[in-house]
C-alpha cells in the first residue's frame, strides 16, 4: 500500500466515486478515503431520494440492475390539486448504485481505502499535501478533493465551500408496501414520481411519493431550514413528527407498513456556492451547494461535479508540467457553472420564491400549469427568466415585495 497517489479523494458517495472512475479511466493513481467497511458499504444512504432522469442513466453509462422502478411520469401535487407531465424517469436503488460506482472505479484502477475517515488536511508551504485520516494515518497526493457532503472537513479547514446553517435542507425517507397508488381523488402514481407542495406536511420545501413497483414506493420529505420554513412550522415538530403526520392524515398510507431497514436521511445546503477550489484542492458533490428549483436532481449534480473536477485535474497532470494551483485549477470553477448549475443565482432565487409561497397559491400553480406550454418547467428549472416570469401573476405582488425585503432588506412599494 503506497502512501501517494496522484490525487486523494475524501468521500465514496456519487461524486467522489465518479470522479475516480474518470480519473482512474484516464489512468491516474487515484484512491478513495470511506467511512464505512468495505463489508457493509454502503451501510447507510446520505440521499434522501433517488430519482433521476434517462440524461443521467447514459451520460454516466448507469446499468438497468440499479435501477428499482422505471417512471413515465412527473407528478407535481397541491392540497387540494395536481399536475400530470410526461416525463421518463428511474427509481434508483441508492445502495446498489453506489456499490456500482465503488466497484466500477475499482476495476478502472482506483484504490479505496475503507474505515478511513478524512480528519485534517496536511500543509507544507502554504499548500495542502495530503490529507490525515483516521487521526493519525497520513496520505499524499498533487491534488485533493473533497467529496464528504456538508461535513466538508477539509474544505472548512481550508476556508472552501461556505456552507451556512441557515440554508440547510435535510430529509427523510422511508420504503413503504401497502401504499394505495391509484387512490380515488389522488393521481395514479403508477410508474410515476411525485412531488407534493404542502406546507402542513413540508414547510418551506416539498415531500415526495416515488413508486417502486407493486403497492411499494419511497415515501419521505425535506425542508430548508430558512425564513420559508420558519414561517410555516408547528411548534415543536421536527422532521421526523411532520412525516408521521403526512402517513397519519394521507388515506394513501391507511394500509401502508415500512419495510425494515430502509430508512434514509440526508442534507444539503440550498444556497449560492462559496469558494470552490484553492491551490491542489477542489470541493465536489454537495460539498459545494447546488440546486434544481422544481426536479431536485441531486444524483446527477454530484456526478457532474465529480467529473468536471476530474477533467481539470487531467487539464493540469495530463502532460506533467503544470502545476495544480488555484489559478490553473480555475477551470473547475468555469465548467462547474457552465455543466453542473449554470443560472445558479435565477435558479436560487426560484427556488426561495416557490417554497415562499402559500398552500393556496400552490393550487392554484397547478391550475396554471395545464395552461402553459409544456416545455415552460423545463425552461424555469433552468433558470430562463422568461419562463420563470410566466409561472407568476400579478396576484402575486405581495409574495414578490415578500421575497425582495427578505433577499435584500427592503420594502417594496405596493
Amino acid at each position: 500500500m503506497t502512501d501517494r497517489y496522484d490525487v486523494v479523494i475524501a468521500g465514496a458517495g456519487p461524486a467522489g466515486a465518479q470522479c475516480a472512475r474518470d480519473l482512474a479511466t484516464r489512468g491516474y493513481d487515484v484512491v478513495v478515503l470511506e467511512t464505512e467497511s468495505e463489508d457493509e458499504f454502503p451501510r447507510q444512504s446520505n440521499k434522501s431520494t433517488a430519482g433521476t432522469f434517462p440524461s443521467m442513466m447514459a451520460s454516466f453509462g448507469i446499468p438497468d440492475d440499479v435501477v428499482m422502478q422505471y417512471t413515465d411520469s412527473v407528478v407535481l401535487e397541491s392540497p387540494t390539486d395536481h399536475y400530470v407531465k410526461d416525463q421518463p424517469g428511474a427509481v434508483l436503488e441508492f445502495a446498489d448504485f453506489k456499490r456500482y460506482l465503488a466497484e466500477d472505479g475499482q476495476d478502472a484502477g482506483a484504490e479505496y481505502y475503507f474505515e478511513s475517515r478524512a480528519t485534517a488536511p496536511i500543509m507544507e508551504g502554504g499548500e495542502i499535501v495530503g490529507m490525515t485520516y483516521n487521526g493519525d494515518q497520513e496520505v499524499y497526493g498533487d491534488v485533493m478533493i473533497d467529496a464528504t457532503g456538508p461535513a466538508a472537513p477539509i474544505a472548512k479547514k481550508l476556508g472552501v465551500s461556505d456552507l451556512k446553517r441557515e440554508n440547510h435542507a435535510i430529509g427523510i425517507e422511508y420504503e413503504f408496501e401497502g401504499i394505495d397508488i391509484d387512490r380515488p381523488g389522488f393521481a395514479d402514481l403508477h410508474d410515476a414520481m411525485m412531488l407534493r407542495l404542502d406546507h402542513d406536511i413540508a414547510p418551506g420545501g416539498y415531500s415526495w411519493i416515488f413508486h417502486t413497483g407493486e403497492d411499494t414506493a419511497k415515501v419521505g420529505l425535506c425542508y430548508i431550514q430558512n425564513n420559508g420554513h420558519d414561517r410555516y412550522a408547528r411548534d415543536g415538530f421536527a422532521i421526523d413528527d411532520y412525516l408521521d403526520h403526512w402517513l397519519d392524515t394521507d388515506p394513501r398510507f391507511q394500509n401502508a407498513t415500512r419495510i425494515e431497514g430502509k430508512q434514509h436521511r440526508g442534507s444539503a445546503h440550498i444556497q449560492m456556492p462559496g469558494k470552490m477550489h484553492t491551490d491542489r484542492f477542489m470541493a465536489i458533490g454537495d460539498t459545494v451547494p447546488t440546486v434544481d428549483p422544481l426536479w431536485g436532481e441531486g444524483i446527477n449534480k454530484c456526478m457532474q461535479s465529480g467529473r468536471m473536477a476530474a477533467a481539470a485535474v487531467d487539464s493540469c497532470l495530463k502532460h506533467g508540467d503544470i502545476e495544480p494551483s488555484a489559478e490553473n485549477l480555475e477551470v473547475y470553477d468555469t465548467l462547474w457553472h457552465r455543466e453542473v448549475a449554470p443560472n445558479m443565482q435565477k435558479r436560487l432565487w426560484m427556488t426561495k420564491l416557490l417554497y415562499l409561497a402559500e398552500n393556496e397559491r400552490y393550487d392554484e400553480f397547478m391550475q396554471n400549469l395545464r395552461q402553459l406550454d409544456d416545455d415552460t418547467l423545463a425552461k424555469a428549472n433552468r433558470g430562463n427568466v422568461r419562463a420563470i416570469a410566466n409561472l407568476f401573476s400579478p396576484g402575486d405582488i405581495p409574495l414578490l415585495a415578500r421575497f425582495v425585503k427578505q433577499e435584500f432588506g427592503f420594502g417594496v412599494g405596493l
